[in-house]
């Protein structure tokens, strides 16, 4: 990351990914950068000295949780309509770049495990099961 941002560091790196990741993530920070380290998809970080912080720069760490965002109804709601304006007035782009039915969650489970994908997937109801569903309610 250096190298493509002009040797300097990043103010703040979101890490998803965990104990693969950890490492170069903390390296990519500039003097009193940020570390989020939100997700361990390839599993947990391990138990690290505190002091690497320092030395990389007066650095933070935060591992947040989303459900001390959400404490409240009144909060879930504010938050959610947050980021449905930022989907409406482009600020946020959401990637849709796979589509299953239903009836293909299998197959979407599959892919995601073995990385064949990139961006967010949905899984829509099947035709027919919405056609069952209408002629219930009716």
């Amino acid at each position: 990351m250096r190298r493509l941002n002009g040797g300097q560091g990043l103010p703040v790196v979101f890490d998803g990914v965990g104990a693969h990741t950890f490492d170069a993530s903390l390296a990519s920070l500039r003097t009193r950068g940020h570390l989020v380290l939100f997700g361990a998809a390839s599993g947990a970080v391990p138990p690290f000295d505190p002091i690497r912080l320092a030395h990389g720069g007066s650095l933070t760490l935060i591992r947040p949780s989303l459900g001390d965002f959400i404490a409240d109804r009144c909060e879930l709601l504010r938050r959610a309509a947050d980021v449905f304006e930022w989907v409406r007035s482009k600020a946020l782009e959401v990637t849709v770049t796979g589509r299953y039915a239903l009836s293909e969650t299998a197959q979407a489970h599959s892919d995601l495990e073995a990385r064949r994908t990139t961006g967010k997937l949905l899984v829509i109801p099947d035709a027919a099961a919405i056609g069952r569903r209408e002629e219930t309610q009716s």
